[in-house]
Formats: C-alpha cells, sequence, structure tokens
C-alpha cells in the first residue's frame, strides 16, 4: 500500500476467549467431545430465559413502537427508571441525562477508550478483561497499563503498587475497577473501594467501574456499585443485561455518569460520547423496552436470587474438587461466573504433556507446538488440556497478565456435567504436573 494502513495499537487487539474457539473446532473435528469453558455465555450452557421474561418480550414485539428509532440516548422512560433505581442506593444522584445506551457493554468500552487523547492513561486490574485491556492498549499505541491483583490475598488488588504507578505517571487519568471481577470472581471489600476513590481525589482522575456482574454475587457477598461510594469524584458506570437476565444477544449496556458537571474535561468528555451516539442514531430499542418491565416485575428479584444460588453451589463443587491440588494457587469465588486458577511458581516447565489418546489430536497439538516454540506455558497446558480432555479453557496470560494459569467458568447447569469437567481438569493438572 501507498502508506501504512493500521497503527501501532492495531497489534493490541485481541482476544483469546473466542481465538481458542479456532482450536476447539480443531479438536472436534477430529472426533473429540468438547466442553466449553471459555466464554461467559448463560445461553450457550444450557441457561433459559424466564417463559414470563419471554412472554413481556413477546408482547413488546407486537407494539409497533418497537421497530422505530428511539431518543438517541436511549429510551427516555427506561433511562428515568434505572436513574430511579440508582438513586435508590442513596449515593450520588442522577438523572436520565446522565444514562447513555450502547449495543452491548463492548460497544460502551469501545467508545470509551476511543476518545481519550492517545496519551492519556486507564490504569485497570491484571488479570484484565481482555475487552479493556485491548481497547486501552489500542487507544493508546502501547501495552495496556495495569495495577496487581493478588492470587495469594484473595485477589485483592495491590493498592501500594496502583497508588506509586498513579503518582509517578502524570498520564494516568483514570482507574478501572470491574466487579465483581472477570476473570477472577472477586468481589471487591468496601475498604478498597473507598481507596480507590482517595487515590482518584488525591490525582484528580476519574473513576470508571464495570458492573455488569453486579448482580450475580453469591456465599454472602454483596458487590457495591460506584454510585454508593463514589462521593464527588467523576465516574462512569458500566451496566448491562447480558448476564443477569440473561440476554446477551440482546446488546444491550448502557453508561451512566456520575458528577459529570464536577470537572470541564471530564464534562467534555462526556458530551462527546453522547454526541458520537448521535451519529449513529440511537442503539437497539427492544431490550432498552423490556429492561423495566422485567426488573419492575415482581418475579425478578426471587428469580435473581435463586439464580445466584446455583452459581454458588457450583463454586463450591469446583473448590471441592480442585483445592487441594498441591500445583496451584485456588481461591474460591463470590461473584461474576468464573475462576482463575494460577499455577504455583516453578511448577510448569518446558516439555511438560498429557496422554492423548486421539491420534488427529495428538497431531493438531503437535502442529501448534511447532507453530509457536516460544509458546507460553500455561498457554501450552491450556493446549493439552483441549487436546487431550476436550476442556475449552483461556490461558491467564492471555488477560494481560504475567501470571501463568487458566480461567474456567460456572456456568454449566447439569451438575453431574460440571463434575465430570472439573475431575478432568484435576486429572490433567496431576499429570501434567508431574509428567518430567
Amino acid at each position: 500500500m501507498r502508506q501504512r494502513l493500521l497503527r501501532e495499537g492495531a497489534r493490541e487487539l485481541t482476544y483469546e476467549i473466542r481465538g481458542i474457539v479456532k482450536k476447539a473446532e480443531l479438536i472436534k473435528a477430529s472426533g473429540q467431545n468438547i466442553y466449553w469453558e471459555n466464554i461467559g455465555d448463560p445461553i450457550q450452557k444450557n441457561a433459559q430465559m424466564p417463559a414470563w421474561m419471554k412472554d413481556i418480550i413477546g408482547g413488546l414485539i407486537q407494539e409497533d413502537d418497537t421497530f422505530g428509532y428511539c431518543h438517541s440516548k436511549g429510551v427516555l422512560e427506561t433511562r428515568d427508571f434505572l436513574a430511579t433505581q440508582t438513586n435508590a442506593l442513596g449515593g450520588v444522584q442522577i438523572s436520565a441525562d446522565d444514562i447513555l445506551f450502547f449495543n452491548g457493554l463492548g460497544d460502551a468500552i469501545s467508545k470509551l477508550y476511543q476518545f481519550l487523547m492517545p496519551s492519556s492513561r486507564i490504569i485497570g486490574p491484571s488479570p484484565a478483561y481482555s475487552t479493556h485491556s485491548s481497547s486501552e492498549g489500542a487507544h493508546a499505541n502501547t501495552a495496556p497499563l495495569t495495577y496487581k491483583l493478588d492470587p495469594d490475598n484473595h485477589w485483592y488488588p495491590d493498592m501500594d503498587d496502583l497508588y506509586l504507578q498513579v503518582k509517578y505517571n502524570p498520564n494516568i487519568v483514570g482507574i478501572l475497577i470491574i466487579n465483581p471481577d472477570n476473570p477472577t470472581g472477586m468481589v471487591y471489600p468496601r475498604e478498597i473501594l473507598d481507596r480507590f476513590v482517595a487515590i482518584a481525589k488525591e490525582f484528580k482522575l476519574f473513576l470508571i467501574s464495570d458492573e455488569i456482574y453486579s448482580n450475580v454475587t453469591y456465599n454472602g457477598a454483596t458487590a457495591y456499585c460506584l454510585a454508593e461510594y463514589i462521593q464527588d469524584v467523576p465516574g462512569i458506570a458500566l451496566k448491562g443485561i447480558s448476564k443477569e437476565f440473561p440476554w446477551p444477544g440482546a446488546r444491550c449496556g448502557w453508561m451512566e455518569y456520575y458528577n459529570r458537571n464536577s470537572d470541564q474535561q471530564f464534562e467534555q468528555f462526556c458530551q462527546t460520547l453522547d454526541n458520537a451516539k448521535m451519529l449513529e442514531v440511537c442503539s437497539t430499542k427492544l431490550p432498552q423496552k423490556a429492561i423495566p418491565l422485567i426488573m419492575n416485575d415482581p418475579r425478578f428479584q426471587p428469580y435473581r436470587k435463586a439464580k445466584n444460588e446455583e452459581i454458588g453451589e457450583r463454586s463450591n463443587i469446583i473448590t471441592e474438587i480442585l483445592s487441594e491440588v498441591p500445583y496451584i494457587t485456588f481461591n474460591p469465588t463470590n461473584g461474576a461466573f468464573y475462576n482463575t486458577i494460577i499455577f504455583k511458581e516453578g511448577v510448569l516447565k518446558k516439555g511438560q504433556h498429557l496422554k492423548m489418546d486421539n491420534p488427529q489430536a495428538s497431531a493438531l497439538m503437535k502442529q501448534w507446538e511447532e507453530a509457536e516454540p516460544d509458546m507460553p506455558l500455561d498457554k501450552h497446558f491450556v493446549y493439552s488440556l483441549l487436546a487431550a480432555k476436550g476442556v475449552c479453557v483461556v490461558p491467564t496470560s492471555s488477560f494481560a497478565s504475567i501470571l501463568q494459569g487458566f480461567r474456567v467458568t460456572l456456568l454449566e447447569e447439569d451438575q453431574d456435567l460440571l463434575r465430570h469437567i472439573f475431575k478432568n481438569i484435576k486429572e490433567a493438572l496431576l499429570e501434567y504436573c508431574t509428567s518430567i
């Protein structure tokens, strides 16, 4: 081409969560059954939206208004409803004008980083959720900026590490919090959240809180929303319905702006996000119209409570199976529906392997090794697990982390099958880690 087409940040746009599906499809074609533990799609794991929710959505389809455009920021009645819900938390107060709808949180996240100055950095947790870390790195034309989550301390963040990074990097303008966390399943304690606010105040930053799993907690945990603790600091909360209804195919998420007028630069940033959405006309209307009807229904909270209890039971089953494996650091989860398991230092070595009874799968594994001779050690385990056991997980090294491990989901509805999958993972860990 006459000129270079891609800027440096384009190489940061990687998504191993879906990338590994290509490998899994090859293994499946060889006759191996695949257990999909790579992505947080409850529907793929046989979860069903309740019939009463489907009836509400079906009723909306019969309304002619459903098929037209809505306000560029989103359906006004829905934004009024959501603002009222946030205000009921007793923290920062907002109006419908402080809410902006997107076609899923992926769309919202992309827009959020797109309009920042390339030199302005958002520091986020590591292990990182790939959509955030890739978007942040792509906008800055470099690797994403992260603070450490500590697997030896319940996956809580190293706040001293964060403080020093913020103090000595004046390009940092904001801090990302994912609560409950993806990929670790950790739920932030209030005292840590308050410290984020203190750091933001001291260095004049804004906060971003990804709260897509805020209503997915269990085992006694509570996820505090940004509106409850942000005080007078500028901030943006990211929310959606893909996990809690669940309706991931709706592609329906929204931003809530907090203390928008407290800082001129932040106000201009929020206005730019609003303007960008106006150029697109609006986001998908049907799921927006469904939100207040479903969330206001007296069946919704009991439904959500029962689903959370089921996820908590699955968390306990996984803990029962994996927590005594000597080669890993394991933390039980209290939120979202993931767990990240870390190999202890020095456990992983080149040359480790799993026995593979399927010759085609074994040949594929050999091809992958030859194609990537410097493959990260945790990725090698993940590929080996896929080829030998048909279990598809995601390596921790693909979550912008120096830690070595893998992420699983807690979504399998059939408890017998769940036990089977995680016993296979346990067997693989014991075999692989002692194979040299």
